[in-house]
């Protein structure tokens, strides 16, 4: 079985470019299933399920959504196993830019949205920067021009990537990306020991452990202040 992890800014995107490109693969003889991390509800999976598509979803509740896949991707891959899955696609929420569901040797995808803004791919941490593949969605919404300049800024930030351009709504470019999906000489059969590319995001503090109360007197663990001197 091979493993795509999908991730991106809310309302990126994502599930509809891996719909279209679920399609292309089905097109093509693969057998593929889906699961979507999200934090506080998602119909996402009701979607998948209409399109014939196997598909499980995890919802994080209070904790980091990623800390959340990275606690339950070695079941979620053993789904995909018995599922008898060829491709197995997670897609991750990315709430904060920060995050980081990306794991060494396992094909990484960001999808980003024309438009977010021309600073965005700046602002967006480990999950465009260590990404193998950056899909830029909405480009018909705009002009030639900011479609070439949001680019370049995305290849600014992540020369490395593959950069590709797919429209979420007609599918165009989904059959491209389907084909950098499936690798024959690729058989996961566990995620054990394997290693993330980045760190998650640090958090262990008071209110991470429920406190509400506001004050230095309720703040302990992992607490960051910032720097008046340099402000």
């Amino acid at each position: 079985m091979n493993l795509v992890i999908v991730s991106g800014p809310p309302s990126s995107g994502k599930t509809s470019v891996i719909l279209k490109t679920c399609d292309a693969l089905k097109n093509s003889g693969h057998r593929v299933g889906v699961v979507k991390f999200d934090c506080l509800h998602t119909d996402d999976d009701k979607l998948y399920a209409a399109y014939g598509i196997p598909v499980k979803k995890g919802l994080s509740g209070a904790l980091c959504p990623d800390h959340f896949f990275v606690s339950n991707i070695e079941e979620v891959v053993q789904w995909g196993i018995e599922e008898k899955l060829d491709i197995l696609i997670s897609e991750s929420a990315g709430l904060c830019n920060r995050c980081s569901p990306y794991i060494k040797d396992i094909l990484s995808v960001c999808v980003i949205d024309n438009l977010s803004g021309i600073n965005t791919p700046k602002k967006v941490g480990p999950m465009l920067r260590s990404a193998d593949i950056v899909v830029i969605t909405k480009g018909d919404i705009v002009s030639q021009a900011e479609r070439e300049v949001f680019a370049s800024r995305v290849g600014q930030v992540n020369p490395r990537a593959l950069t590709m351009h797919v429209n979420g709504l007609t599918g165009q470019g989904a059959y491209e990306l389907s084909t950098l999906f499936y690798k024959d000489d690729l058989n996961l059969d566990t995620v054990k020991g394997m290693t993330l590319k980045f760190p998650m995001p640090a958090a262990l503090c008071s209110y991470c452990l429920g406190e509400t109360r506001i004050g230095d007197e309720f703040q302990q663990g992992n607490v960051r202040k910032m720097n008046w001197e340099q402000n």
